[in-house]
């Protein structure tokens, strides 16, 4: 039987490349280093550990100039043994100099971020995890190699060594994504699709239908309160009622019971006809004649933050209508990868009903129109808007928080901003149209008055999903040039390639951050958002009043 090995091979994981230790020692000790999201200790020995395995595969790509698809050069045994000596040397010296900063480099994020610190972020809980998935990882490429090599060497007494090995490349990688993508990936998203659908339809003991004939999901709604999923239900029932309003607002005078719209993905069979069955309830409870009518499109599982209107509720005294239609009950990052098209399909179709009613209204006796969206909803809910809308009949504005890094009219944003504006706070024109707001409210400066809409972005400096490009991998981002944004560590540093992972991680746990910070944006700042766009003077009472209220939330 035919066994390819070479002098460096073991019989089941191979010598340890000493380059490949050294480096990969130094990506974990990068790993360790501040970002922009508070990391507990398994997440950090996770992105240590694949740190680790990246860095191993470099430095053992570069070991004495050499790569798979070469022959490696001979080295004498005193040779070896002097790499090895000297690769574990900086290895032990960045692992020891790591650990023994990561809870001080943690607790600089806690600063930043007003959070109590750590006492220890467990180093050595962080090693275990780290070394157990770079094992993993490593054997993986060691097998890999062989995989290849194997193929390749059967090959050879066909054709060229070269083209051999890059064939067996070829092959060995297609086999990986295989197992990988259609066992392993296709498994385990199916296990989720399953899990989340089963969630969606799943009603609480506390969660009744409303008894309101107002209320979405009541008797007298033309939509059933089963069909609209476990977030649409929660939605509808978490909105402040007429006398709560009243008693923040210390009046009850013109104050009116807030209106929820909202459809579930079984509620119609497809989005045009959840868009219409949408209009057709707004039309029968009078949305149409309220002060205030916004459009919200959903994040991935169809959530509504209820910290994003209930500030609003307040700011219009009730007078307000909000639209929302699910488009699927999936998490943001699982909803863009299996059906990344079909939010922006629903979030169009709603536009068009809605607009397409609002815009036939006299002008002077319709609603005001908004659109918003945090996160994956501020991406597609910006898609539908055309520069036809914006320039015949726009509507008032938009308010768009934690805008994803893939959003277009973000990135446009920060293409286009002022040069003398940080990129976590950027100025864009006189400000007419567009503003961007952080937690401490707009940038410091004079503004023109409001143009005929209105623009406001509510982002955090500190979170990732807004922040993070391709290009971290191998240049520094714009938002790290000083000054820094007031929530984000001042020990913050760009590696090559570990940055890009280290944003990868702090994206999927951006919504583990205390309120006001990272993913999680806190009514307060809704608020001064909101109030920025309804044009509501800093001096006004009732202003003051919903900021004392929202200050002790």
């Amino acid at each position: 039987m035919f066994r390819w090995r070479t002098s460096d091979d073991h019989p089941l994981i191979g010598r340890p490349s000493a380059a490949g230790i050294a480096l990969g020692a130094l990506f974990f000790a990068a790993s360790l280093s501040p970002s922009l999201i508070p990391r507990a200790a398994l997440v950090q020995g996770a992105l240590g550990g694949l740190c680790f395995a990246l860095g191993y595969l470099f430095g053992y790509a570069m070991q004495g100039g050499r790569a798979w698809v070469f022959e490696a050069r001979p080295v004498t045994p005193y040779g070896l043994r002097v790499r090895m000596a000297l690769g574990l040397s900086i290895a032990a010296m960045a692992v020891i100099w790591a650990l023994w900063n990561v809870t001080s480099w943690q607790n600089d994020i806690h600063q930043a971020m007003g959070i109590p610190p750590v006492e220890t972020a467990r180093p050595f809980t962080i090693l275990a995890v780290a070394a157990a998935l770079a094992l993993v990882l490593v054997f993986l490429g060691r097998l890999f190699r062989r995989i290849w090599r194997l193929i390749a060497a059967q090959l050879e007494a066909f054709i060229p060594r070269r083209l051999a090995r890059l064939i067996g490349i070829i092959l060995a990688l297609l086999i990986f994504w295989g197992v990988g993508n259609d066992v392993v990936l296709g498994r385990v998203l199916g296990a989720l699709d399953d899990t989340y659908a089963a969630l969606d339809t799943l009603i609480q003991p506390e969660q009744a239908a409303p008894a309101d004939p107002l209320k979405t999901g009541s008797s007298a709604s033309l939509i059933s309160w089963e069909g609209l999923g476990a977030m649409g239900r929660q939605w509808v029932l978490e909105q402040p009622d007429r006398a709560t309003i009243a008693k923040v607002m210390g009046t009850d005078q013109g104050i009116k019971e807030p209106l929820r719209i909202y459809v579930g993905l079984n509620n119609a069979a497809d989005p045009a006809a959840r868009a219409r069955l949408a209009l057709d309830e707004a039309l029968r409870i009078g949305a149409f004649e309220r002060r205030v009518l916004v459009i919200a499109t959903p994040t991935g599982t169809g959530w509504m933050d209820p910290a994003g209107m209930q500030p609003l509720d307040y700011l219009t005294r009730g007078d307000l209508a909000v639209v929302g239609v699910q488009y699927s009950y999936l998490p943001s990052w699982m909803s863009l990868i299996m059906q990344p098209e079909y939010g922006t399909e629903a979030a169009t179709a709603v536009f068009r009903e809605i607009y397409g009613h609002w815009s036939t209204l006299p002008r002077d006796k319709r609603p005001e129109l908004y659109l918003f969206g945090l996160s994956l909803g501020a991406r597609n809910g910006e898609m539908p808007i055309s520069w036809q809308d914006l320039l015949s009949d726009p509507p008032q504005g938009a308010l768009w928080v934690g805008p994803p890094f893939a959003m277009r009219g973000w990135q446009q944003l920060l293409e286009a901003r002022d040069p003398g504006s940080p990129a976590w706070a950027p100025r864009y024109g006189d400000g007419s149209v567009i503003r961007v707001m952080t937690q401490a409210g707009l940038p410091a400066g004079r503004f023109a008055p409001w143009g005929v809409m209105r623009m406001v972005y509510l982002v955090y400096p500190s979170d990732p999903i807004s922040f993070f490009s391709p290009s971290v991998l191998w240049r520094a981002p714009d938002w790290l040039a000083a000054p820094m944004g007031p929530d984000v560590s001042p020990s913050l540093r760009w590696w090559p390639v570990v940055t890009f992972l280290q944003l990868g991680f702090d994206m999927m746990t951006a919504t583990t951050t205390e309120s006001g910070y990272g993913h999680v944006y806190a009514a307060k700042h809704y608020l001064n958002a909101w109030a920025e766009l309804l044009k509501v003077a800093p001096g006004d009472e009732g202003l003051r009043r919903l900021h004392q209220h929202f200050s002790q939330e």
